[in-house]
């Protein structure tokens, strides 16, 4: 490319019949120009020819797409200026926000932590707190600088007694859950995937499933925040208990969580039953089955009739239950394989096809490959959701295991999330709100057309304390309703990838448009998008603002983090506040 750059910029002979192609006015100057050049007209007349021509070729340059081995390089004139050493590349996990900053810290102690947000403070920097930054919106990704607490990871107490934890926060849940093994202890409850920093896992409002069960920030019993203008403060129930409920569910916003206290629950073994229903079944059985069921979620297929059934219960609740499937594993999944076949003699070639590796790829691995392949052709879609429906038909059938292992859920590959969380009644007088949701839903997916992929996933939870979590709620009994809408990013290619984020982004506004003011729905802070048009940002803010108590949380930002230390560009947005006021030395 720079050769051909050059090669346009360089002076060369022309054959008459290259100058038919020329300009018309460049044409006439050339033919009839004397030489040398006789007036400063002349000379101003050919000084903006080069320019135009040089213009034209950077204008060139600098809009040829990069090579695949460019992608973290930018353009300077005539090469490629690899980024600094010192510059960290952090994406999320869906690869669908990623930052590049120069300061990204790693303190090993609550002092070290303390001292760099204290400098922080000082100096006016930002030192946004990144957890393992899973969060599908990037909620935690600041390019002006992270502070992560992976070397913060201990266990630094157990209460065998009471029950609890104390953690340093850095600490993933999986190896929390593993140290608490010995104790004969668990988590609760669990989202689902294990790969969270504790701090994260509480600051977000994180979930599992259960209409009994709360979100995971009311396990929080006491937490030690550390702040950039007071230093660290303990908070606890007890303790300062207006600005404890307000932090626990702080999205990083008001200071970082070094340390906490969970409760915890004696380790349990729970029996999962999978089986396929359709909405009908799922009406007439609803209450009774939120209401018999520790957990429960339902996994919706969109264009078909299937509603895939997730209960999960202590032994004791099961008599004698079958432990094994009227299908094996590959059995279940053999359809799978022979449709990415097929589909693969259709969209590459016979030779793909006969490839061996495919026998040994899982069914999320397989729906992954196959929209792949054409992942916005709604009937192609729907036909990859008739497959599923076929799989969970063959899967059916009851598994036994300790809780942490059977309530994780294996997600699929890189996706596009949008979480809504509603009131739908209480456990003794449901709403049934959270069925009419879905049913028009997946109306509307019908009536759109939209190339929806399966699972939609529905769960539930009890109420939070927490007065920033979406299921915040004075009512002990309020119920509330999780749904998850995605699309799959099964492909590096990133036109495909722009693709169907666009596609996502019109599903997910159809879905708000149609929906949420119905359902007094509000996203999961993990996963809301901040809009780009003026005037949708300040129709989110001012939704915002009618279900949390926004200016509560501003007053204390402003308080614990007077120079926007901890913030970044979406807490700005989302939660606009005035130019810090400069306290007197």
């Amino acid at each position: 490319m720079r050769h051909l750059l050059l090669s346009r910029l360089l002076p060369r002979r022309r054959s008459p019949a290259a100058h038919r192609h020329l300009p018309l006015p460049l044409l006439r100057a050339l033919s009839s120009a004397p030489s040398p050049i006789s007036s400063d007209a002349d000379l101003r007349k050919y000084a903006g020819y080069a320019l135009l021509i040089l213009g034209c070729g950077a204008a060139t340059y600098h809009s040829f797409p990069f090579p695949a081995d460019a992608l973290h390089k930018k353009a300077v004139p005539f090469k490629y200026a690899p980024l600094p050493e010192d510059l960290h590349a952090v994406s999320n996990w869906s690869g669908t926000h990623e930052v590049h900053a120069r300061v990204l810290l790693q303190p090993d102690s609550l002092q070290a932590l303390e001292g760099a947000l204290a400098a922080a403070h000082r100096e006016r920097r930002k030192l946004r707190p990144l957890g393992s930054g899973l969060s599908p919106n990037g909620l935690a990704l600041s390019r002006a600088g992270m502070v992560n607490l992976a070397l913060m990871d201990k266990v630094l107490g157990v209460d065998a007694k009471k029950k609890t934890v104390t953690v340093q926060a850095g600490i993933r849940v999986a190896e929390l859950v593993d140290a608490l093994r010995e104790h004969g202890l668990t988590l609760q409850n669990f989202a689902s995937i294990r790969e969270q920093q504790v701090g994260g896992f509480i600051q977000v409002g994180a979930h599992g499933t259960g209409a009994r069960l709360p979100p995971v920030d009311e396990q929080v019993i006491s937490m030690k925040l550390v702040t950039p203008a007071k230093g660290t403060i303990e908070l606890s129930r007890e303790k300062d208990p207006e600005l404890f409920y307000l932090a626990r569910c702080g999205l990083g916003g008001l200071g970082v969580v070094a340390e906490v206290t969970l409760q915890c629950v004696e380790r349990h073994q729970l029996v999962e039953h999978t089986f396929v229903s359709n909405a009908d079944e799922v009406k007439k059985n609803h209450k009774k089955w939120l209401s018999e069921n520790k957990h429960i979620k339902y996994l919706w297929i969109p264009y078909t009739d299937t509603v895939v059934v997730v209960q999960c219960n202590p032994p004791s609740k099961w008599r004698n239950p079958k432990l094994t499937s009227n299908y094996g594993k590959d059995e279940a999944v053999q359809h799978v394989r022979d449709l990415y076949r097929e589909s693969l003699k259709k969209y590459r070639t016979e030779a793909e096809s006969n490839n061996p590796e495919i026998d040994t790829l899982s069914f999320t691995e397989l729906r992954d490959k196959l929209l792949a392949l054409d992942p916005l052709d709604k009937d192609y879609v729907m036909k990859i959701n008739k497959a599923e429906a076929e799989y969970w038909k063959k899967s059916e059938g009851y598994r036994m295991g300790w809780s942490d292992e059977i309530l994780g859920f294996d997600c699929g590959g890189q996706q596009w999330v949008s979480e809504s969380c509603f009131p739908t009644g209480t456990l003794a007088k449901p709403s049934m709100k959270d069925l009419d949701y879905m049913e028009k839903l997946l109306q509307l997916i019908e009536k759109e057309e939209i190339p929806a992929p399966a699972p939609i996933e529905q769960r539930w939870t009890t109420r939070s304390k927490s007065l920033m979590s979406p299921a915040s709620s004075s009512e002990e009994d309020d119920v509330f309703s999780w749904v998850g809408i995605i699309m799959y990013l099964p492909t590096s290619d990133a036109r495909q990838r722009k693709e169907i984020t666009e596609e996502f982004f019109s599903y997910r506004s159809l879905t708000q448009t149609s929906l949420w003011d119905e359902f007094s729905a509000y996203e999961h802070w993990a996963k809301i998008e901040v809009p780009k048009d003026k005037d949708e940002l300040a129709e989110l803010q001012a939704r915002l603002r009618k279900r949390f108590p926004v200016d509560a949380y501003n007053k204390a930002r402003m308080e614990l983090d007077p120079n926007k230390v901890l913030s970044n560009a979406k807490l700005e947005k989302l939660f606009p506040v005035l130019e810090p006021v400069h306290q007197a030395k």
